[in-house]
């Protein structure tokens, strides 16, 4: 069986394509990341934009070209952060449905936690019990467990979120940094302690801001998924890495290899909830890991 699953989260859509094994294992045929900003302004105005929908339907088409041309028999699509937000969520999912031929699922943060956790963990070889933290455009979820999720929450913290909200400077201010600390340290205060995230053993990063990240600090010339899943990163490199994007233009992110261009004005905000966690979780490393929601919405479907 050939399923496909997708994950359209606050900053960017994602297509994963795979063959479901005999012994139910995914084997990739296909990833595509389009970053389509569909959060863009939803924190202040409550809706999502017309150009943001706009963008979104013309990567949805790419990818659903590209689901029919490979023989695609199941699909699952999943709209997080932003769509929960929206008032106008239902624009955006007619729009869905009129592409792709099926319902987006609107999913809880709880739900998106879960698909989360049963990515990243899936051939993961470390100790447990897993703090899995995903990073995202809007909001990022705190998982702990072993092999399955014994506690999850979604907090309404992210990259595109933080950035929107306080880090209007290029670059940013050191008032607006302070600002942006504290909002995300007290949002993470409350997430370890309702997980609870300081009794795991191993702390696993999810999503772009940590990949990016650890390519930065492991000095990659290029952005190579081989090298970054599953490699370790101390506290010290996340720390040094967020200043030196802290002191950056857009621009001069923007012109770093490792950098996607759609995510260099919102990785500041990335990199300082990362740090932040770490920081309040008593982490000294953290594994980033190239699977995650995108890998447990093909699973569900396996």
């Amino acid at each position: 069986m050939r399923v496909a699953g997708i994950d359209c989260g606050t900053n960017s859509i994602r297509l994963l394509i795979a063959d479901v094994e005999a012994d139910g294992k995914l084997t990739d045929v296909a990833r595509r990341m389009e970053i389509v900003r569909l959060g863009e302004g939803v924190d202040r105005t409550g809706r999502l934009s017309d150009g943001a929908i706009s963008r979104t339907r013309k990567a949805l088409l790419g990818y659903a070209a590209e689901i029919a041309e490979l023989g695609v028999t199941r699909v699952r699509m999943c709209a997080t952060s932003a769509s929960r937000d929206a008032e106008n969520a239902q624009e955006f999912r007619d729009m869905v449905r009129g592409v792709l031929g099926v319902d987006p699922e609107v999913i809880s943060g709880n739900e998106e936690a879960r698909l989360s956790f049963t990515g990243a963990v899936a051939g993961l070889t470390a100790e447990r019990p897993c703090l899995v933290v995903d990073i995202g455009g809007g909001s990022t979820e705190f998982v702990t467990g072993s092999d399955t999720v014994d506690h999850a929450i979604s907090m309404d913290i992210g990259c595109v979120r933080m950035t929107e909200r306080h880090l209007h400077s290029d670059p940013p201010s050191p008032a607006e940094i302070h600002n942006t600390g504290r909002d995300v340290t007290a949002a993470v205060d409350i997430a370890l302690t309702a997980v609870p995230g300081r009794e795991a053993k191993t702390l696993v990063g999810l999503a772009g801001t940590v990949t990016t990240i650890t390519a930065l600090a492991k000095s990659l010339p290029t952005y190579d998924s081989t090298r970054i899943h599953h490699a370790e990163v101390s506290l010290n490199d996340v720390a040094r890495v967020t200043a030196e994007l802290l002191g950056m233009t857009v621009e001069q992110r923007r012109a770093l290899p490792v950098m996607h261009p759609g995510r260099a004005d919102v990785i500041v905000g990335g990199a300082l909830i990362l740090r932040t966690i770490m920081e309040r979780s008593g982490h000294d490393t953290v594994i980033a890991s190239e699977h995650d929601i995108l890998d447990g919405i093909a699973f569900s479907l396996a």
